[in-house]
């Protein structure tokens, strides 16, 4: 039987770091029950950093401060981002804009479930047993090449053009992708900025999540193995477990044992929930 979602007791982790090659960390999270997510900010010196702080200060400040949050706090969240990024990108000459993705923890008709969020390229994995499964899809010109069969999934690492994303926070588009999907114990979330993915591999995130212990751990771990690879650019990672509350894995649910990849896609919802930033055009 699932637990009301105030009874979901999480473990979390956080690490960044602006990396070997940036003299400044452009990113930013939050780690701040019931919210956890990582803003990439855009615009260089004192812009990109200020941009994705005033997204994570957005998501404090609207949707945090309780146990559960809701879709129209996120809505609020994403609104008021919008407007802030704007202000910083007023005051620059280059202009300012972030990403933002995450996992808010919600209540549905006493349900616990995460609303999962995406705009631009950082992204949200989950981790449950040995298997890890991308829930995000980016919005970036690689994605849109793979979409189109123009460009390989194991290519995008190397293609010259992948830092060219096609939704930002104060941009034109900077409406949200999101879905609902339940809280399940022992499953481990993976927040992560594109300076993780740009250098380590699925695979080799997949072996670090599975081996590392403790949420801080793991974040710690994510973020050296970035940064022996070349650490070309800041690296941002929040890593949370689900240690009860949540509903029973799949495989105590059945005899047999369920692919990771054929669960989420059986939970997701199937349909986009429009959560969209509403500022300035």
């Amino acid at each position: 039987m699932t637990e009301p979602a105030s009874s979901v007791i999480l473990s979390v982790g956080a690490a960044t770091d602006r990396g070997r090659r940036r003299e400044v960390n452009e990113d930013s999270f939050l780690a701040e029950a019931p919210v956890f997510l990582v803003a990439d900010g855009m615009g260089g010196y004192e812009a990109g950093d200020r941009a994705s702080q005033a997204v994570a200060e957005s998501f404090r400040r609207h949707a945090t401060g309780g146990l559960t949050t809701t879709l129209e706090a996120v809505r609020d969240a994403l609104v008021g981002a919008d407007d802030a990024v704007a202000d910083v990108a007023a005051s620059t000459s280059r202009g300012a804009g972030s990403t933002v993705t995450g996992v808010a923890l919600v209540d549905d008709d006493g349900v616990p479930n995460w609303l999962v969020f995406n705009v631009g390229d950082s992204r949200v994995y989950r981790h449950l047993g040995s298997d890890l499964q991308q829930l995000t899809v980016d919005h970036s010109l690689a994605q849109e090449l793979v979409d189109d069969g123009s460009l390989r999934r194991e290519d995008m690492k190397g293609f010259a053009q992948r830092n060219v994303i096609t939704r930002a926070i104060g941009a034109a588009d900077s409406s949200a992708d999101s879905w609902l999907l339940p809280v399940t114990n022992g499953e481990r979330l993976l927040i992560c900025s594109d300076g993780l993915t740009s250098e380590v591999t699925d695979e080799a995130i997949r072996a670090t999540l599975t081996m590392a212990g403790r949420p801080e751990s793991a974040a710690e771990a994510l973020v050296a193995r970035a940064n022996e690879a070349g650490g070309r650019d800041n690296i941002t990672v929040v890593v949370v477990d689900v240690v009860a509350g949540g509903r029973r894995t799949p495989s105590d649910d059945t005899s047999g044992s369920a692919s990771l990849a054929a669960v989420v896609d059986d939970e997701l919802d199937g349909t986009t929930i429009p959560v969209r930033a509403g500022g300035r055009s």
